[in-house]
């Protein structure tokens, strides 16, 4: 069975208020299609298109582009009167199983998790967020994962900007600090995979904050690998990141675009 990947995306944006005052950050577009789009075809490109969607801000709109997808995406025929419609040029994401689950206008990054635990059919999941993309090798983080028997691994990556920062000794991570000042060294890129024991370190209230105690607590019981990537990597935080994104794939030098 393969793993189904979940995907953060429930935030407010708030460091993007331009934008995400009318939509939720992972329908901010890049080139004409939501950054959701984007992470998702990274996945489905190694063959992983069994979704899960974390919703919380305004998640209706995600609901309402994947429900009127095929028909927006396509030409079509339609017959009024009895919604009759016909779909001309199908996607190649027509194959794709997304289950939108609500997880709680106000929750964090940890409870939006814990409470899409009984869609996770497998004996683990893969997790990102909804903000970042990567040139990164899906299937070879599995691998990793599942070579080293431990209940997580998480992606580092060295971008120019810190974030949640990784103190690492060979693949083993010792320490977990989220948003650093001052140290040098890996963030946490997301490109999560985790076994399903990860649960239990996650709570069901709103304030559980993922980067923190459940991850922190992994790494005291010696259960967290890193995954090193040093390629492309980028978060869509700021209206400046937005704006390398679009003008990479505007280029058309956009490395995180893997599928054909």
């Amino acid at each position: 069975m393969k793993p189904k990947v979940v995907i953060l995306c429930g935030g407010r944006g708030t460091r993007m208020k331009e934008e995400t005052e009318f939509r939720p950050k992972p329908l901010v577009e890049v080139g004409g299609k939501p950054i959701l789009w984007h992470i998702m075809k990274i996945y489905a490109h190694f063959g992983f298109d069994d979704f899960v969607l974390c919703l919380g801000y305004k998640g209706n709109m995600i609901k309402e582009y994947f429900l009127n997808y095929e028909i927006m995406n396509s030409d079509f025929t339609m017959k009024l009167g009895s919604n009759s419609i016909k779909a001309y040029d199908k996607s190649h994401e027509q194959n794709w199983q997304i289950t939108f689950a609500d997880t709680g206008e106000k929750a964090q990054t940890g409870t939006r998790v814990k409470r899409i635990e009984k869609y996770i059919d497998g004996d683990l999941f893969m997790l990102t967020y909804g903000d970042g993309v990567a040139d990164i090798d899906i299937k070879k983080v599995l691998e990793f994962h599942k070579s080293h028997g431990k209940i997580g691994t998480i992606t580092g990556v060295h971008p120019s900007s810190r974030f949640g920062e990784l103190v690492i000794k060979k693949d083993h991570v010792v320490e977990f600090g989220e948003k650093p000042q001052t140290k040098e060294g890996f963030i946490n890129g997301g490109f999560f995979v985790f076994n399903k024991e990860f649960f239990s370190y996650l709570k069901d209230d709103d304030n559980c904050y993922m980067e923190k105690e459940p991850l922190e607590n992994l790494v005291r019981d010696n259960e967290l690998k890193v995954y090193l990537h040093r390629g492309f990597w980028q978060c869509m935080d700021t209206q400046r990141e937005l704006d390398i994104l679009s003008g990479l794939w505007a280029s058309g030098r956009s490395p995180w675009k893997v599928w054909k």
